[in-house]
């Protein structure tokens, strides 16, 4: 049997704001983890832009495999070394269809500028090409990664619960 007591409002306010606060540091250590920091950022424009400025040089077919194996390669290592190092783990993180949206987004704009700056220095020697269409790709990266990882990240504090669009991560 269970025995009711009266609540005191403003001692339930209290403890509300209490467990509240941990929630928001959690929120912010999820917004903070999803950056990866500035040398991860950096980091992986670097690395992209090694491998556009490589790739755009007309290399053989053979070569074009190698620099793309060594790019994957590469690439994983930077995104274990960066997850090893992450001290935020939740059990069951949510991603929310925003983290996709974002992610899609990112692939198609960043994918969208390789095509154009192509297209545009198809007069320049490859050795040439190479170089502006990398700087190009990585700089739309950059100039889109921050704003796009607020918004997908916002979608996780916005919201306590998992909804129906939103998938785990396994």
């Amino acid at each position: 049997m269970a025995v009711s007591r009266p609540v005191d409002a403003e001692q339930a306010w209290k403890d509300l704001q209490r467990i509240r606060v941990p929630q928001e540091r959690v929120y912010d250590e999820f917004e903070h983890s999803v950056s990866g920091g500035r040398g991860m950022t950096y980091g992986t424009a670097a690395l992209m832009w090694v491998f556009l400025a490589g790739v755009g040089m007309d290399l053989p077919q053979w070569g074009v495999g190698l620099f793309v194996a060594a790019y994957a390669g590469v690439l994983s290592v930077l995104v274990v070394m960066s997850s090893r190092r992450g001290r935020m783990r939740l059990h069951h993180t949510r991603c929310p269809g925003r983290m996709w949206a974002a992610f899609g987004a990112a692939a198609v704009l960043v994918g969208g500028t390789i095509v154009l700056a192509d297209h545009l220095t198809e007069s320049l020697e490859p050795i040439y090409a190479g170089p502006v269409q990398a700087t190009a790709a990585v700089a739309v990266y950059l100039l889109s990664l921050g704003p796009a990882n607020r918004w997908a990240a916002d979608s996780v504090r916005s919201t306590g619960e998992p909804t129906a669009d939103e998938e785990t991560c396994r």
